[in-house]
């Protein structure tokens, strides 16, 4: 059983609406082709600059993607397209989940807006901590500042020790 959770700008759950323009958008070359759910996927660079890596410089952005696999498909339609998906890989009990749980978003976020990210650390009610972090977005680890988003995380699950 897990002691606690951090959730960097994390995917929805079903029931939490989150495909919006900008997610379309960095999707598009993917969602466009028949077939898709049922292949390997992966974005161009120009989509992952826009939705994922928009907040490093160019060069850095193309050594983040070259180092980019292909995801699955399936994955991502069972995410994104929850509502269509039969099997309900994206359900998740959140009465279930009973340790303390960190929700992390960035309010330039083009890939799981804030708005979104709000909504998943208010599913899982008084068990979770929202914080948002201004100028960063999806890639929080990665962007410049990220030193600050890892140092709460850190102070977060220190907190739960009992450690200063």
């Amino acid at each position: 059983m897990a002691k606690a959770l951090v959730l960097l700008t994390p995917a929805a759950p079903a029931g939490i609406a989150a495909v919006t323009p900008s997610v379309i958008r960095g999707f598009w070359s993917i969602q466009t082709r028949w077939g898709w759910w049922r292949k390997p996927t992966r974005q161009t660079f120009a989509e992952a600059a826009y939705s994922l890596l928009h907040l490093l410089p160019e060069a850095q952005q193309r050594q983040a993607y070259d180092r980019f696999v292909f995801d699955s498909g399936r994955a991502t339609f069972e995410i994104g397209y929850w509502l269509l998906d039969m099997r309900g890989a994206a359900r998740v009990d959140a009465a279930k989940v009973t340790c303390p749980v960190l929700v992390v978003g960035g309010t330039r976020d083009r890939m799981t807006p804030a708005s979104v990210v709000r909504k998943v650390a208010r599913r899982y009610g008084t068990v979770s901590t929202y914080r948002e972090f201004v100028n960063h977005a999806h890639w929080v680890l990665g962007e410049p500042g990220w030193e600050e988003v890892a140092g709460y995380a850190l102070a977060w699950l220190s907190s739960l020790r009992g450690e200063t």
